[in-house]
């Protein structure tokens, strides 16, 4: 569910600090862009730039389950075909980060 090696290069790429406020500025970008779902499920480019940065944002921070889900979600918009399970999509965000929160204090302690 989380690309654990990811979230490693990034803290080692801008620091322990700055991934911190990175990871926190990711999160709350994600939960106002999968807000916005609902609006979209009637309009395919606005469904696929939602689920483009959605991909994008999962995967630089390693939620990697989430972000091949964006990833099917944003070539099947681009196809004109929306059927993105948004309940599933938010619920998968949310064990990610759950699961991101519990184990990245663990992995990472100072």
């Amino acid at each position: 569910m989380i690309d654990w090696t990811r979230v490693a290069e990034l803290r080692g790429e801008i620091g322990a600090e700055d991934f911190d406020e990175v990871a926190e500025l990711f999160l709350m970008e994600v939960e106002d862009t999968l807000s916005q779902l609902n609006d979209a499920v009637n309009d395919a480019p606005q469904m696929q730039e939602l689920m483009h940065f959605l991909k994008g944002s999962a995967l630089n921070l390693g939620f990697a389950d989430l972000s091949d889900m964006c990833s099917k979600g944003e070539e099947n918009a681009a196809n004109e075909q929306i059927n993105v399970d948004i309940a599933s999509l938010k619920n998968l965000y949310a064990q990610s980060r759950a699961l991101f929160e519990t184990e990245y204090a663990q992995r990472f302690a100072a």
